[in-house]
């Protein structure tokens, strides 16, 4: 077990610098959810505002966070340490250019954190392809465990453990099979 936890906190900072450096565009939530939010699609826009992950950001905004930043030894206020931003946003360290006019960072862990920026799988069209969009940049998670663990685990200073099977059923999002 202690093998399979450290691989994966190994791989997901890969993740996420080869997810970030392949130059794609983010979108934001708000454009995801265009398409994201009638029940035929499974009410995924509704299910993320729901859920702790849509105010990721905002936890960094308190005085709490900032004393756990500062007794970690950060200089910066929570909100502005790349250590913390990892986890509870998208978009924080790309290129101004990547970010949409739609784009927040306030939207903390959104859409585009665990399925990979939008811009090019964005489209209908693409989208109807599952590996076309896949083609174009979405990231569908064969093993969400590990890619979960990549922010909830022991590094964190507020972690608990984590339940997959008890945290999925909170965030569920699946397009319904007709």
């Amino acid at each position: 077990m202690f093998y399979k936890v450290l691989t994966s906190l190994i791989a997901i900072p890969f993740f996420f610098i080869s997810a970030q450096t392949e130059q794609r565009g983010f979108i934001g939530t708000s454009a995801c959810g265009m398409c994201h939010k009638t029940e035929k699609q499974g009410s995924q826009l509704s299910i993320w505002q729901g859920s702790k992950h849509s105010q990721a950001y905002f936890t960094l905004q308190t005085e709490e966070s900032d004393k756990i930043a500062m007794d970690r030894g950060f200089k910066t206020k929570a909100v502005e340490t790349p250590e913390c931003l990892k986890c509870h946003a998208s978009g924080y360290n790309v290129d101004a250019k990547l970010l949409a006019d739609k784009f927040k960072i306030e939207d903390g862990v959104q859409c585009e954190t665990c399925h990979g920026a939008g811009q090019d799988y964005k489209s209908k069209k693409v989208m109807e392809n599952r590996e076309e969009a896949i083609a174009n940049g979405m990231i569908v998670h064969e093993n969400l465990e590990s890619f979960c663990i990549g922010c909830h685990n022991a590094e964190s200073p507020t972690y608990v453990e984590f339940n997959l099977e008890e945290m999925w059923a909170k965030i569920k999002h699946s397009v319904p099979k007709e």
